[in-house]
């Protein structure tokens, strides 16, 4: 085995790949061994370090040294002081604050110390496309316990003790799931794992997938010994091509050590493991429609019961997962349930991964013990609201969650905490939103992304929501009636009620929650045709104030010729002609003209 004095780990997730993580690498290799250090120093590509903002993220060890943003011309200097003189580069090094002179490592940084990374455990920390590297940190040592030491029905028992909830929607006891499918008796049966992540702004499923993959096969293998499947799928989404690739590495390299096919372990028990790629309808997330996809047919729920625990994919018993939730599998068979319930809350135990979007400081992945309070989660690891904004709202759960509002940061992050209020923990996307954000229009966004992934087929969904768009496009654009308040919580009420999968059932949270939490700015919109956050433009009006220098500057870039008025006097809008554009306030140097 080659000994190396230092490590240089790059993140190769989808977010720094995209800044140009693999230049970053080739001028590594290339500057490592120009300077004779290809025997000392090893490169290693690996997930994502978690915060995004940041990247691409380079770590050096055994320092632990944490450089940020890191150009390819930054590699030079990286590799002749650091690797080669043993100087830290102090001006490369994230610094959380501008005048900050701290040696940044994961150890010492805010966005990092509140965390506890369980099924983040290896991403960032090992090269996700050598299963070595997985073995070293424990890997597939649960597959081998549960193999070995228990039934499967022990197996079982222990998911069920340790409380572990679903992660990718309401939250059903996992441990449950697994025992209705070890119920049912078939010849067959099949372990499915949902990686088809279609929330906006969500891609916690994706990093684990990037960056600890053989986690997922692991507990994949330890569940289809549990209720009895020789055969599992991942259902992943065609857009993750860096996901799939490192899957696919994966399976071949488990194959080849005997992880993955017939005997494993010298065991009676076989199993193997297959991919299917998803188009990128977000209703493929719902489980029946998942299957119906691996099939080969439309995308399309399908009534329940029967539960796929009883007759799923093909006809036959299935159990599925979502990726967070298998990520935590091998753990809680390797260290035992009674670890796992010290973590979190008594109904919500473990941790949860969010990702944390929108306006926030510190935007990337975020993973914390069940119950941490909302205010700890938006101020002391994601940084706070950018420009001194003030906090409004948060979005949890995707297009089927709800917006939270200020009132409720003290709110601890659980399940039943969440449904409480009128949101849900979803998959674990967590947008965050200013005092510069309209409500009504965030209502808007999301309804719009659910009408236009709606499969159609039950009357509820294709029909109910397209009705709730049109109101809250009217409202948006200054044309509010009476009483559409009314029929948006009608409507909303009516499709949960009715709706034939989960996925429409909660489509009209966004809107229920806001119309819950900020009724007050739909009825600005409404009755007073105004919106309050200035954001809707057809409700704006531009209003230059007493600042004006009387430049001209406005005047030259109105493209209505709008704007009137003298050189060093203050100018005028004609509003009857004014098309709302913004272009004069964003070329105004004094700020003298405003958004009423």
């Amino acid at each position: 085995m080659d000994l190396f004095r230092a490590h240089v780990l790059v993140c190769g997730g989808t977010g720094c790949s995209s800044s140009g993580s693999a230049e970053l690498i080739k001028r590594f290799e290339e500057q490592i061994a120009k300077n004779g250090l290809d025997k000392e120093v090893k490169v290693v590509r690996t997930g994502c370090f978690g915060l995004c903002e940041a990247g691409p993220v380079v770590i050096v060890y055994p320092e632990g040294t944490f450089y940020s943003r890191i150009k390819v011309d930054d590699v030079d200097e990286i590799v002749s002081e650091h690797l080669l003189k043993g100087r830290i580069v102090q001006h490369l090094i994230y610094k959380e604050k501008a005048d900050e002179e701290q040696h940044s490592t994961l150890e010492n940084i805010d966005f990092y110390r509140p965390q506890l990374r369980l099924a983040l455990r290896n991403c960032g920390r090992i090269d996700p496309e050598n299963i070595d590297e997985y073995i070293a940190f424990d890997g597939y040592r649960a597959l081998g316990k549960a193999l070995t030491e228990m039934t499967p029905q022990q197996v079982i028992d222990e998911v069920l003790k340790s409380g572990l909830r679903g992660r990718g929607g309401a939250g059903f006891p996992t441990g449950k799931k697994w025992q209705f499918a070890a119920a049912s008796k078939a010849d067959q049966k099949y372990m499915v794992c949902n990686a088809d992540e279609g929330d906006p702004g969500a891609f916690m499923d994706r990093s684990v997938l990037e960056g600890d993959p053989h986690a997922v096969l692991e507990a994949m293998a330890i569940g289809g010994y549990a209720i009895g499947a020789s055969v599992g799928y991942i259902y992943v989404r065609a857009e993750y091509p860096i996901a799939v690739k490192r899957l696919q590495i994966a399976i071949d390299q488990a194959r080849e050590y005997g992880l993955l096919g017939e005997h494993i372990f010298g065991t009676d028990f076989s199993f193997d493991i297959f991919i299917r790629l998803g188009a990128g309808a977000f209703v493929c997330g719902e489980e029946t429609a998942l299957m119906h996809s691996i099939e080969g047919g439309r995308g399309e729920p399908k009534p329940k019961p029967p539960f796929p625990a009883v007759r799923g994919l093909f006809d036959k018993p299935t159990n599925i997962n979502n990726v967070e939730t298998l990520a935590n599998i091998p753990q809680i068979i390797l260290n035992g349930a009674d670890w796992f319930t010290s973590i979190g809350t008594p109904k919500s135990t473990g941790t949860k991964v969010f990702a944390l979007g929108g306006k926030i400081n510190n935007t990337g992945l975020v993973e914390v013990p069940m119950g941490t309070k909302l205010r700890d989660i938006i101020y002391n690891i994601g940084g706070g609201i950018p420009n001194g904004k003030a906090f409004k709202a948060v979005q949890t759960g995707g297009p089927s969650g709800g917006c939270i509002p200020a009132s409720q940061l003290d709110i601890p992050i659980e399940y039943d905490t969440l449904t409480a209020i009128g949101s849900m923990m979803g998959s674990g996307g967590m947008i965050v939103m200013d005092e510069d954000n309209c409500m009504v229009d965030i209502a808007r966004f999301f309804l719009d992304f659910t009408v236009d992934e709606s499969c159609g087929k039950c009357t509820p969904c294709r029909i109910g929501t397209k009705r709730m768009l049109e109101i809250l496009e009217r409202i948006v654009e200054g044309k509010g009636e009476p009483g559409d308040i009314e029929k948006l919580e009608t409507l909303g009420k009516n499709i949960k009620e009715t709706a034939l999968c989960g996925l429409g059932q909660t489509a009209p949270n966004p809107v229920l929650s806001t119309i819950k939490y900020f009724r007050d700015e739909y009825e600005a919109h409404i009755y007073e045709k105004r919106c309050p956050a200035h954001h809707c433009q057809k409700l704006l009006n531009y209003v230059i104030t007493g600042k004006c220098r009387g430049c001209t500057a406005c005047t030259k870039v109105c493209p209505a010729g709008a704007i009137s008025g003298t050189v060093k006097e203050q100018h005028k809008i004609d509003t009857t002609k004014c098309l709302k554009c913004g272009a004069c306030m964003e070329k105004c140097r004094f700020g003298a003209i405003e958004k009423h």
